[in-house]
C-alpha cells in the first residue's frame, strides 16, 4: 500500500532528499531509495509497503533479544519488506533483501495499524516489535501503529539496525520504548565493505537512545575471520560501557546463512572469550546467544546471585522485586514489569 512518506524534503525539479535514515538519499523522479521501498513520484516521497507485513508472529520478547525488558512477556512481532543494509550473512535475507523496485515482487499481507494492534491484545502480548527486517524502513507504518498502541497500553520495541537519523528517533520516541541495536562491528570499513553502510550514525543512535530515555540493549553477531578480533571485541565493549555499563551486550553465535555458507559457525571459546572481554570492560550484563546453555541467565551484578534463569528463551526461576535482587536489594536495570 502506498502512502506519503515523513521525514523528506521536496526540491525543484521534483528531486527529494530523504532524512529518514543516514543514507540520506537525494532521489530523482520515478527512482527509489538504498532501502528500494521508497520513491519520488513527481515530487513526493511515498512509502511501498504501509499496512503489507511480510511476517507477523507472536514471540517471547527474549528472542529480539530483549532480557532486561518486560522479560517473560510475548511481543506481537512485525515487518515489511526491504532493508537499507546489504549484509552477506542476513539471517533473513529472504524478506529484508527485496525491493518494491520490479512489479510482481514479494507480497506481504494487508494489516492496517489497528489490525496489529487489535492482534496483539487478543494473544496477550505485553508488546508490538517491529523486527525481522529494518524497522527504519516502514517508519510511517511503524509510527502509526506505535502511537495506537501506546493509548491501548502496549510497549513498542525497534530490533534495528541503529542506521536512523536522529529526526527520526527524536519523533517515534514519544512512543518508542525499548531498542535493541545490531552493532556489527567497531570499524567503519566492516559497516562501509560488507554493509554498505557506515559505523558513525550507529554509536550516535544508541547513545541517542539512551539521551531519549529509551531502553537499550546490544547485539553483536560474532563472524569468525570478521569481527571476532580481540581489539574489536574489546572496542565494541568498552564503547558500550562507556555509554552505560547497566546496557544489556547479547554476543550471538553466526551460522552459515546467505552469502555466507562456506563460513563456520563461530567457535564456542571465541564466545566465552568475548564475554571475559565485556566483562574486564566493565560490563554488568553479558549474554551469549543462540548457543543453548551458555550466559542466558541475569546474575545480580552486586552478590552474582541468579535473578533470572532461562533456558532459551524460557524463564523457570525469576528472582526480581521491584526492580531490584532479591537476595541483597540492590537495583536492577531494566524494564520490569508482570512477572515480577
Amino acid at each position: 500500500m502506498m502512502k506519503e512518506a515523513m521525514l523528506y524534503k521536496a526540491f525543484p525539479e521534483k528531486k527529494v532528499s530523504c532524512f529518514l535514515c543516514s543514507h540520506r538519499c537525494d532521489i530523482v523522479d520515478s527512482k527509489f531509495g538504498i532501502c528500494g521501498v521508497r520513491q519520488n513520484k513527481e515530487g513526493k516521497l511515498y512509502t511501498h509497503v504501509y499496512g503489507e507485513v511480510i511476517a507477523a508472529h507472536v514471540d517471547p520478547i527474549e528472542k529480539k533479544p530483549l532480557y532486561h525488558f518486560l522479560p517473560g512477556t510475548t511481543s506481537f512481532s512485525i515487518a515489511t519488506i526491504g532493508c537499507n543494509f546489504r549484509c552477506p550473512f542476513c539471517q533473513n535475507w529472504q524478506i529484508s533483501q527485496v525491493s518494491k523496485r520490479k512489479e510482481g515482487g514479494l507480497q506481504g499481507q494487508k494489516l492496517l495499524p489497528e489490525d496489529v494492534v487489535l492482534a496483539a491484545k487478543n494473544y496477550g502480548c505485553q508488546s508490538i516489535s517491529y523486527t525481522y527486517t529494518e524497522p527504519t524502513i516502514f517508519f510511517e507504518y511503524a509510527y502509526d501503529t506505535a502511537k495506537l498502541a501506546k493509548k491501548e497500553g502496549l510497549a513498542n520495541i525497534f530490533v534495528t539496525n541503529g542506521f536512523m537519523t536522529p529526526e527520526a528517533l527524536e519523533t517515534i520516541k514519544p512512543y518508542l520504548d525499548a531498542c535493541n541495536v545490531d552493532l556489527k562491528s567497531f570499524r567503519e570499513e566492516f559497516y562501509k565493505d560488507v554493509c554498505k553502510a557506515h559505523l558513525q550514525p550507529v554509536l550516535d543512535s544508541i547513545r541517542l537512545m539512551k539521551k531519549l530515555d529509551i531502553w537499550v540493549e546490544v547485539t553483536t553477531l560474532v563472524v569468525p575471520g570478521e569481527n571476532d578480533g580481540d581489539e574489536e571485541l574489546r572496542s565494541i565493549a568498552s564503547f558500550i560501557a562507556e555509554t552505560d555499563p547497566d546496557i544489556p551486550w547479547h554476543i550471538s553465535r553466526f551460522h552459515p546463512n546467505y552469502q555466507y555458507t562456506d563460513t563456520q559457525a563461530t567457535p564456542v571459546e571465541t564466545l566465552r572469550k568475548a564475554c571475559s572481554i565485556g566483562k574486564k570492560e566493565g560490563l554488568r550484563y553479558i549474554y551469549v546467544g543462540n548457543v543453548l546453555g551458555e550466559s542466558e541467565d541475569t546474575l545480580c551484578p552486586s552478590c552474582g546471585k541468579t535473578l533470572v534463569r532461562r533456558s532459551g528463551f524460557s524463564i523457570s526461576d525469576y528472582k526480581v522485586k521491584d526492580s531490584a535482587c532479591a537476595f541483597c536489594g540492590k537495583h536492577v536495570a531494566g524494564v520490569f514489569g508482570p512477572t515480577e
